[in-house]
């Protein structure tokens, strides 16, 4: 690549003219939900749905973000799996916006270990006989006005799957980037005080490699961190919305269709809850975010608005 440099010649010195900053487009409104480990088809999914229809009548939703494990407990074995229907169409049906889908370690088969590499392309294909279903690869971005959105996948990170790949392909993603608002969303967690807790010591096991999660959070570390103003997750089954680090806010939202328990690991947060399944809404109004977190039966249990205003 070629790269033109202007030079200035003034008593004999010359200094390189420094470019303009790339001017981002930061006005817009987008709202949407987020939610993830919903794959279950059961009563406490269909109830949630009935929550999230509820809000987004009141509050109004462009999409939803689904957060990953969206087939219990090993995936799906082909496009045409029944499981797209009874765990997935059914229990949204009442709901008519896209959802924007990331792949979770029990999507990749394997007794959630997530090794079955090969699944994942079932879930890309599904995009194609589904009006909700909106997977284009196994990582991707998508715009919607003033924010661009990073769907990542976690799994194959965790398993160092292409990892330097997908870590090109972001920086890429981002560098080219015109939009004020950056959200990132997958399956595992940065930080988290749920059951499988922080990324490089997942389930409280620390140097083991893959169980860990020390390319989880060394992706994180390069790719997330300061560079997007906010990053989702499911994997543990709770609400939770930590405070900042790393120059990022981080919420948790995988409380779709079942909750496990925090385990009071003691990373900070505005807000945590293993009490109901659940969901988050969140709107961009210009370069201010809010967010509400809700019960499965619509009530608010918690919400904050955050100014990023420069």
């Amino acid at each position: 690549m070629l790269v033109a440099l202007n030079l200035l010649f003034a008593g004999g010195c010359a200094t390189s003219e420094v470019p303009p900053k790339k001017k981002l487009i930061s006005t817009g409104e987008v709202r949407f939900i987020a939610l993830g480990d919903g794959g279950e088809g059961n009563d406490s999914q269909h109830e949630n749905a009935v929550a999230v229809a509820e809000i987004c009548e009141e509050l109004g939703c462009d999409f939803a973000l689904y957060l990953g494990d969206n087939i219990y407990d090993v995936g799906v074995d082909s496009v045409d799996d029944e499981q797209f229907e009874t765990k997935f169409e059914i229990p949204y049906a009442g709901l008519d916006f896209p959802f924007w889908v990331v792949m979770g370690n029990h999507d990749y088969g394997g007794s959630g270990l997530g090794t079955e590499f090969h699944k994942v392309q079932y879930e890309i294909d599904y995009s194609d006989h589904s009006e909700k279903w909106t997977m284009p690869a196994a990582y991707y971005s998508f715009v919607d006005q003033h924010a661009q959105f990073f769907g990542l996948d976690t799994n194959a990170i965790m398993w160092d799957e292409g990892t330097a790949e997908q870590q090109a392909w972001l920086q890429g993603e981002v560098d080219a980037s015109e939009s004020f608002w950056r959200i990132g969303y997958g399956h595992h967690p940065y930080i988290s005080n749920g059951r499988h807790g922080n990324a490089g010591t997942y389930e409280g096991i620390e140097g083991v490699p893959i169980l860990s999660g020390d390319t989880v959070k060394d992706f994180m570390d390069d790719g997330v961190c300061g560079q997007m103003q906010l990053y989702l997750a499911g994997h543990d089954h709770t609400l939770q919305w930590l405070e900042p680090q790393c120059g990022t806010e981080f919420i948790v939202s995988g409380a779709a269709a079942k909750t496990t328990d925090l385990e009071g690991r003691g990373t900070p947060t505005f807000f945590e809850t293993d009490a109901s399944e659940g969901f988050v809404w969140i709107s961009l109004i210009d370069k201010v975010m809010s967010a509400k977190f809700y019960d499965k039966s619509a009530a608010l249990l918690f919400e904050q608005t955050v100014d990023f205003s420069e």
